[in-house]
């Protein structure tokens, strides 16, 4: 389904899905500048916070609109012993997307190449893909991180858990105030059927793509740069799906939250006679709960 012009401008951030070589390889590309921006906002993240995150977020949008049912979850964790501890991102088949880190405020100086030092920031440790698709069990794969700069370690887990020979690029680009100039990514993945010369022919393509901000920035558009990449392949545009910042929580499900946490502690909160504020690791929105109001939630679990 091609989404509408006025549904895709309303944040500026799409993806775009694609097939080239007669099916035998599947793209996708995405330009994420708003929604990076919407997380760092949020989560008052530094630099190098931003753009683990960004990738991340990045990558979840993707991998999440190539799921199926419209209940589908994709959640992508990353652990390491780097300052920033731990990344994690949740999105819907739908590529509405969300996230956290760890550590929002860690400060790192540049890499050797002159870039934020992603890769320092998360260390050594794991990536967890889990997709819960409604079966009784979510499917889980689990890779040690071959170098925390967050693209290589998605390629290496496709490669590894899926078996599925993919490239994966994602980038953020800062201004200078600390907002977010640029962000995006693609994923490009072979199909069985391909053949060596197609892989050949692929892999020198994608050996001259060296940064996707740097596409970005120049002003091309995801079809841009799967054109690209991909336009002596036979590529073919199947359609566009748009992508933002989007959290789910709300005040409903605060209050089961607090139910859960069960009679002892619900007591122990209301003797305290001050209102309860209750924040959103995802999205770091604030709820305030008043004694009143946690009463009457207490009086649900009796």
């Amino acid at each position: 389904m091609i989404m509408s012009e006025d549904r895709k401008t309303l944040t500026g951030d799409y993806i775009v899905r694609a097939t080239a070589a007669d099916a035998r390889i599947r793209a996708f590309a995405a330009t994420t500048r708003n929604l990076v921006e919407e997380a760092r906002r949020r989560h008052d993240t530094s630099p190098v916070a931003t753009a683990a995150l960004g990738r991340l977020l990045t990558a979840g949008a993707m991998m999440g609109s190539m799921m199926k049912g419209d209940q589908d979850v994709l959640t992508l964790q990353i652990k390491g012993d780097g300052p920033i501890g731990s990344i994690t991102v949740t999105a819907g088949s739908n590529a509405d997307v969300k996230g956290c880190v760890g550590n929002p405020m860690v400060l790192l100086h540049a890499n050797e190449k002159g870039k934020l030092d992603v890769a320092g920031a998360v260390g050594r440790g794991t990536l967890t893909v889990i997709r819960d698709i409604g079966l009784k069990e979510p499917y889980a794969g689990q890779i040690e991180l071959v170098s925390g700069e967050i693209a290589e370690d998605l390629t290496y887990y496709y490669a590894v858990s899926e078996q599925v020979p993919s490239s994966v690029a994602l980038g953020v680009l800062m201004n200078r105030e600390n907002t977010v100039r640029q962000a995006g990514g693609f994923i490009i993945q072979l199909m069985p059927e391909a053949d060596e010369e197609l892989i050949s022919g692929l892999e020198k393509k994608l050996a001259e793509i060296h940064s996707i901000t740097a596409f970005l920035d120049g002003g091309k558009t995801p079809e841009d740069i799967l054109e690209d990449i991909l336009g002596d392949f036979g590529l073919e545009i199947l359609d566009t799906v748009p992508t933002r910042f989007y959290c789910d929580c709300s005040r409903e499900k605060i209050e089961k939250a607090l139910i859960s946490a069960g009679k002892a502690e619900l007591d122990d909160m209301i003797a305290e006679g001050r209102p309860v504020e209750v924040s959103c690791h995802f999205c770091n929105e604030h709820y305030q709960v008043s004694v009143p109001e946690l009463q009457k939630i207490r009086a649900q679990i009796d």
